[in-house]
């Protein structure tokens, strides 16, 4: 892992907020990743949230995410941050353009993907653009208080996105849908149970809301979202 010069890099577990405070030292903003593990061991994101008030931070970016502005994922991070006092920014992404790395290695191999509702399109979002935005609401006050829903510039379903793939390695790639039985399967080997059926709830049947092209990559950045063809060209020796 390498780091920029002058960055300072601190370990620390969220699930022992008092251990994040050599890392908050001079610390005026803070983006906030939670992850599954800390949800499953009891972390207390409101004990977080004392631990970086009380160290001077004043805003926090919250990366989020757009089912919650669905109602289809709760909205406790989200909550908790909203109570915490501080400065806040919500974050709500939509599927990420590098979701489509689950197929590097049937691509590699086999040049196949595999996927359930091949026609199904959701406006996916670059992973870099998400952080850009992050940047700007973490360095300039004008994004307080705003929940920014980010998407790609337009809906792509799985078999769109093999096509690209196979267009940015200038080589056929087959595309083979599964059945839902079939993808519920394979899902079930790396997420639970009940996180598989909502996922395959709403990626069989997606609310017009989740289908819908969001304008905050282009007003906070003031250019276009970056396309899923334009995250495979950049990333296309995932795929070879």
């Amino acid at each position: 892992m390498t780091y920029r010069r002058g960055v300072r890099h601190h370990p620390a577990d969220l699930t022992g907020p008092e251990r994040l405070k050599p890392a908050l030292d001079g610390a005026e903003a803070l983006f906030l990743l939670t992850s599954g593990d800390f949800m499953a061991a009891g972390g207390d994101l409101a004990a977080v949230l004392d631990v970086v008030r009380g160290s001077g931070v004043r805003r926090v970016v919250l990366l989020s995410s757009q089912g919650v502005g669905t109602g289809d994922h709760p909205s406790a991070l989200e909550d908790a941050v909203k109570a915490s006092g501080l400065e806040w920014t919500m974050l709500r992404p939509g599927a990420f353009h590098s979701n489509a790395l689950q197929w590097a290695d049937t691509v590699r191999t086999r040049r196949e993907v595999a996927a359930p509702f091949g026609d199904t399109a959701l406006p996916t979002v670059d992973p870099a653009d998400i952080a850009e935005v992050a940047a700007a609401a973490l360095r300039a006050p004008g994004h307080v208080g705003e929940v920014y829903d980010l998407t790609g510039p337009a809906p792509v379903s799985p078999r769109q996105q093999t096509a690209a793939i196979a267009a940015a390695l200038g080589e056929p790639v087959r595309f083979t849908e599964l059945t839902r039985a079939q993808a519920r399967e394979h899902m079930l080997r790396t997420m639970p149970e009940p996180v598989v059926e909502s996922t395959l709830d709403l990626l069989g049947t997606p609310p017009a809301a989740l289908r819908r092209v969001g304008p905050a990559v282009d007003q906070v950045l003031g250019r276009p979202a970056r396309s899923f063809a334009d995250w495979v060209e950049r990333n296309a020796g995932a795929f070879k």
